[in-house]
């Protein structure tokens, strides 16, 4: 009798304790689906992980689009800096030869000025008397003349006396022809003023009798 009630009560406990485990089992089944719905919504906002040659390829491609960017930006950048030393190398030019023009050509209008004056001296030389009262005066116009000329020649002047030479239209003017047995056709025959250069260009051309050659018999 003793050993049924015994019985009994053992069945009873173990009844309890599995009622009691059931409802722990319940208490704690919201908290799994909780940290099984986090779980789920992790990975759905976890970012997708490419795989490495994937990778590689993107980060390659990208690599390479900035290259070429960086290749057009500095090839234009060497295209506007050789145009900038072309035009800087040519501004050069034009200030250096502006600069030998002047230098060369700046006195023409004073070279023009003195003209006159030798033409006077050598007309004084021309038409004086040779003797001795005026020797004396013709030495010193003569000196005077040759000092002139040698200092405007320091200076790039040039005398242009054509006589007997090829009649050259850039230097000389004729003013008009006459037959000649002793000098040849198309050239100068007489000198009736004479011309200057300076540093080659014609300041004042020549002004000539430019002969046609022996006179028909």
């Amino acid at each position: 009798m003793q050993t049924s009630e015994t019985e009994n009560k053992q069945a009873l406990d173990e009844a309890s304790m599995n009622n009691e485990q059931a409802s722990q089992d319940v208490k704690e089944q919201p908290e799994v689906k909780a940290e099984n719905a986090e779980n789920s919504e992790n990975k759905a906002n976890a970012p997708e992980v490419l795989d490495p040659m994937s990778a590689l390829q993107s980060e390659n491609a990208a690599l390479k689009a900035h290259l070429e960017k960086v290749e057009a930006a500095a090839k234009s950048d060497l295209q506007r800096m050789v145009r900038a030393i072309a035009e800087a190398d040519n501004q050069r030019k034009r200030a250096e030869a502006d600069v030998e023009r002047e230098r060369k050509y700046g006195i023409e209008k004073f070279v023009k000025a003195l003209l006159p004056v030798l033409d006077s001296l050598e007309l004084a030389i021309q038409h004086s008397h040779q003797d001795e009262s005026s020797k004396a005066m013709i030495e010193g116009v003569q000196n005077t003349l040759t000092l002139f000329l040698k200092e405007m020649h320091g200076f790039g002047v040039e005398v242009e006396d054509p006589q007997g030479k090829p009649f050259d239209p850039q230097k000389h003017q004729a003013i008009s022809m006459a037959p000649s047995d002793d000098v040849k056709a198309n050239n100068v025959l007489n000198v009736m003023q004479k011309g200057y250069l300076l540093h080659g260009r014609v300041v004042r051309a020549a002004m000539v009798v430019v002969s046609s050659g022996p006179a028909n018999k």
